[in-house]
């Protein structure tokens, strides 16, 4: 996030676009709510689904899956031809607008419209409302980015930020809210195959001399080129570049996409590692097993959406011969010839933040007194609440025209529906901590399709019903739920359920940049079971 939580309620507009906040960010869902209903926000939520934070929207854009970057082209291209752009920060503080300008000039209301199936005076609603508050800011999740034009959607969106100035100030911002604990953690740690921690890429000549320096090790051991990311690993398995996977608090048998192909591939690989709390579905396939401590039973850093990094304490000690994660990475490195001495994870952090420009004033003895937020350049340093406040990183904005390309799949007649995927509040990814839990089990304890009534109607379905839903790729067996929540034609499952694995189905095309898979639109059939018929997959 570009500002931080506590400047939701500051926001006199919020659009909210591609997450299901209130059931996969509930803490972050109130301070929205918050803003509604106490400081009169008005929030504009951009979702096919009606998830429950419609109830709290001042407008709703009901679009096709996979058609975000026509409804934000066609707001981009409202806000200039009725002059409700920030023409002063325009030309002191971006570049390249003249290029957006004659890109989105084609992009009227009405063409998106067309594309999208939204109003297109509820285009221009939203295009009014968000340019001309004082302060408005953008939040969206997976709902964005898990397609293959995900990176043109968060470009899409900065476009809107640019054009209207609604960065750099509070109550404003771009703001992806992270979909795990620590995955903006993970990431500023350099768990990304093209960068190293701090996100230094792999290519700069100078930042390798710079870790290899600091690492202690000889520059040419530092690979120039970047690694692989999941989808590439799977598919390197099967053309003999991959012969061993480790894996580490990861569940791919459930969360990665068109897992028949995840399937062959982690069964075919020669050596499979597999470091984790629990045997779960993709453990099972281990040629070697680590059991590590859970957050509860080590020390360490998490840090949150915010940017905010935070000191983590062991509440428990570990249980059997488990051991915290950095232990037995160092343990398996020396045992294959490094010479490591960590004795605890305050050292490993000041080696982080020596090497990492936004976490160099950071230290434990500063996060024992509470997190900070990064940047945090010097150890006098208050840390950043609000990224880009007078510059951006590059200097000047940098505007970046995207034009609509539809999903990979779209629906036939063989494969009619639309399937998106996301999560409900009572589980929590491929299930394997949540699903242990008796009281969340008994809340949601199977897999449901949810499918709109006349859709419904027309196949012959009630609620409660098993139905068989099937893609190019797999089919599964799930329970009918009939909602108006999604729209008719589409159809929706989570991906908690191992026994109606939702990524059977899914198509793991990818984002030519940033490489994530589009989980959110693919074709399937929906067919009835009959009485009697095997639901086998």
């Amino acid at each position: 996030m570009t500002n931080s939580i506590r400047d939701i309620e500051r926001a006199q507009v919020l659009l909210v676009t591609g997450s299901n906040t209130t059931e996969a960010h509930p803490v972050l869902s109130l301070q929205m709510k918050k803003a509604v209903r106490k400081h009169g926000a008005k929030l504009i939520l951009v979702d096919p689904r009606r998830i429950e934070l419609a109830d709290f929207a001042w407008l709703h854009l009901r679009q096709r899956p996979g058609t975000d970057v026509a409804i934000f082209n066609a707001m981009a291209h409202v806000i200039i031809a009725e002059g409700w752009l920030n023409r002063p920060f325009i030309e002191t503080r971006t570049e390249g607008f003249a290029a957006l300008e004659t890109a989105v000039k084609p992009w009227t209301p009405a063409r998106a419209e067309a594309i999208s199936g939204v109003p297109a005076e509820q285009i221009v609603a939203a295009a009014r409302a968000y340019a001309q508050a004082e302060r408005s800011a953008i939040f969206w999740a997976m709902g964005i980015t898990q397609h293959t034009t995900g990176t043109d959607n968060v470009k899409a969106l900065s476009n809107l930020a640019l054009l209207t100035g609604h960065i750099g100030r509070p109550g404003t911002g771009l703001n992806p809210l992270r979909g795990q604990n620590n995955v903006q953690g993970a990431c500023d740690m350099g768990g990304l195959p093209n960068v190293f921690p701090g996100y230094q890429p792999v290519v700069d000549e100078a930042v390798r001399r710079k870790f290899a320096a600091g690492w202690g090790v000889p520059y040419e051991r530092l690979n120039e080129h970047p690694g692989l990311t999941v989808t590439e690993i799977m598919n390197g398995v099967e053309n003999g570049r991959i012969r061993a996977i480790f894996i580490m608090g990861e569940n791919p048998m459930l969360s990665d996409p068109n897992l028949n192909h995840v399937r062959e591939a982690l069964s075919q690989v020669e050596f499979l590692v597999i470091q984790d709390i629990f045997l779960n579905e993709t453990a099972e396939l281990a040629d070697v097993i680590l059991p590590a401590a859970s957050f509860a039973e080590k020390s360490g850093t998490f840090t949150n959406t915010e940017r905010r990094v935070q000191l983590i304490r062991p509440a428990l000690s570990p249980p059997g011969i488990a051991k915290p994660d950095w232990q037995i990475i160092t343990e398996l490195a020396n045992r294959l010839g490094a010479n490591w001495h960590y004795t605890h994870p305050r050292e490993i952090f000041a080696e982080l933040a020596a090497l990492t420009p936004q976490y160099a004033g950071m230290s434990y003895e500063r996060l024992e007194k509470g997190g900070l937020q990064w940047p945090c350049p010097t150890p006098d340093h208050p840390g950043t609440p609000i990224l880009h406040v007078e510059k951006f990183a590059r200097g000047k904005g940098l505007f970046c025209p995207v034009d609509y390309r539809p999903p990979v799949e779209e629906t036939d007649e063989t494969y009619p529906f639309i399937l998106s995927t996301g999560r409900i509040l009572f589980h929590w990814h491929g299930g394997t901590l949540s699903r242990r839990s008796p009281g969340l089990d008994e809340i949601a304890p199977v897999a449901e399709v949810e499918i709109h009534p006349q859709d419904a109607h027309r196949l012959g379905l009630q609620d409660g019903e098993l139905v068989r839903v099937s893609s190019r790729r797999g089919q599964v067996v799930a329970t009918v739920k009939c909602t108006g929540r999604s729209p008719v034609g589409t159809v929706f499952m989570t991906f908690h359920f191992a026994e109606a694995a939702a990524n059977l189905l899914t198509i793991d095309a990818v984002d030519p940049t940033a490489k994530i898979p589009e989980y959110k639109v693919c074709a399937v059939k929906v067919e009835k079971v009959k009485v009697g018929e095997s639901v086998a997959k």
